[in-house]
């Protein structure tokens, strides 16, 4: 009996020794053709690795990090020991993307993404990989490091600096200007770019008894965090009524406004000082710039009567595809049809916002249509709406005449409670070699380590809390695409 509790104690040293010098046995395994590489879970990571995959399904994104990573110098960018969080961020996203995968990992099924957070510690960030975190909070975490990252690089081209002054561009007699007087010299366009997530909103003020409008507003964001509305009994909650929520105006009461009070002083003789005029105002948000790449945070925490956390578990309909036109900022006087004539003559043009709920109205919608108006997630006609049974889809609308067009690249779902829980994503297979710009049509699962193959039924019926949705042109836009690029 000794012998052979020496025997267990030697193979139980032996199998150590072993998961020290080679780790666990999943991560020797091939990856299976169609599939791509999974991420080990250093302990509470799920969070960390939901989110890298669902950013590697968007190749905007990674496009983007490369024009901003071919800034540094050849040995920086090949080096493996983490420097900067976008070197390090896209080495990880083209392997899970199955564009590049370093030296002596090639067609490995799991990867090791704990450089993350060990280049975000660099950036001041210390992010635990053994206590529950947030996936859209370490969304904001990269988005906004990113940023830093950016502005931290000179703008103007060091005197020792021999490289970046050997690299420029010889210039002409007529564009030499006294330093005095003249410009800075321009840093690269890829500095100068946003990341692919910067967006805008617009804050619009109407006064309700003179109608003036006082000066448009604008804010930055990285991702919508939409609320999810009360749901009304027998119909489904779509990501069109989160959307209408969050743009939906408020009355704003006892503001100044200056055009009343101009008005009233107007009317009074002698010039006598009149007192501010106070008004009610409508507030309306808007999106002024819609990114390259849409992300969509669904608010699922709520609190209870005692003040207790309470996570909300319905299901937002959405759809493979995301009209954005109604809920972008127009200019005044610029109509939402100018630029599409199409859009003038398609069912859904204009939409009144009342409490969160639509109201699709169209000069060319009359009564006795059968064409049924679409929006996104469902069918806004209440009489089609599926009342009972299981999840079925929506009917396809035309997206040809839509400006503000947007695919569906990858869904971060969260299982659990307020308290613990497992972060997964779905994702689109990257694009065959052959093709290497087209859109795979195959999506996939992932929870951690653990990749399969999903259907878009599945997709479609997750209770999604991350969206992220990529920008495309539709075929009413193809003979539009330079004007596309340049978009404010």
């Amino acid at each position: 009996m000794k012998n052979w509790g020496v025997l267990g104690g030697v193979a139980a040293a032996l199998a150590a020794g072993i998961y020290v010098l080679w780790g666990p046995i999943t991560e020797r395994k091939k990856r299976r053709k169609g599939l791509v590489p999974g991420l080990l879970n250093l302990g509470n990571t799920c969070f960390m690795n939901s989110l890298l995959q669902g950013l590697s399904a968007c190749p905007t994104f990674i496009k983007w990090l490369e024009e901003f990573t071919a800034q540094y110098p050849a040995d920086q960018r090949e080096t493996t020991k983490p420097q900067y969080l976008s070197l390090t961020l896209l080495r990880l996203l083209k392997a899970l993307s199955c564009q590049e995968v370093a030296s002596g990992e090639e067609e490995e099924d799991v990867l090791d993404a704990g450089c993350l957070l060990e280049v975000l510690r660099m950036y001041r960030w210390q992010i635990s990989s053994f206590e529950e975190q947030d996936a859209h909070e370490l969304f904001h975490v990269i988005t906004s490091s990113l940023e830093d990252e950016r502005d931290r690089h000179p703008r103007v081209a060091h005197l020792f600096d021999m490289q970046s002054l050997e690299l420029q561009q010889e210039m002409t007699p007529q564009q030499i200007s006294c330093r005095i007087r003249g410009a800075l010299h321009p840093m690269s366009s890829a500095w100068k770019s946003q990341h692919p997530f910067h967006g805008r909103l617009t804050s619009n003020m109407v006064c309700k008894h003179c109608e003036h409008q006082s000066p448009v507003r604008y804010d930055t964001f990285d991702s919508l965090s939409l609320s999810i509305p009360a749901a009304t009994w027998g119909r489904p909650l779509t990501l069109d009524h989160c959307l209408h929520h969050f743009i939906s105006s408020e009355s704003v009461r006892d503001v100044v406004c200056d055009n009343c009070t101009k008005i009233e002083a107007e009317g009074t003789l002698n010039g006598e000082v009149v007192e501010h005029q106070r008004t009610t105002f409508v507030k309306q948000l808007k999106l002024g710039k819609l990114p390259q790449c849409l992300c969509i945070h669904l608010q699922r925490l709520s609190w209870s009567s005692q003040g207790t956390p309470l996570k909300r578990h319905e299901h937002v309909q959405f759809n493979e595809f995301l009209i954005m036109d109604i809920y972008k900022y127009h200019l005044p006087g610029c109509k939402p049809h100018q630029h599409n004539p199409k859009l003038k003559e398609n069912a859904v043009t204009v939409l009144e916002v009342k409490d969160g709920m639509t109201a699709p109205t169209s000069a060319s919608a009359q009564p006795s249509r059968t064409k049924a108006l679409f929006v996104n997630g469902a069918c806004s006609s209440p009489t089609l709406l599926p009342t009972t049974g299981a999840f079925s889809l929506p009917g396809v609308p035309d997206y040809s005449s839509s400006v503000y067009l947007f695919r569906l690249m990858a869904v971060v779902v969260h299982h659990g409670d307020m308290h613990s829980g497992h972060f997964v994503t779905y994702r689109r297979s990257p694009p065959s070699a052959k093709n290497p710009l087209s859109t795979s049509s195959q999506w996939l699962w992932i929870s951690d380590d653990t990749v399969r193959k999903a259907s878009l039924q599945e997709v479609l019926s997750s209770s999604a809390y991350l969206l992220f949705y990529e920008r495309v042109l539709s075929k009413a836009q193809q003979h539009q695409s330079q004007e596309y690029k340049s978009e404010e």
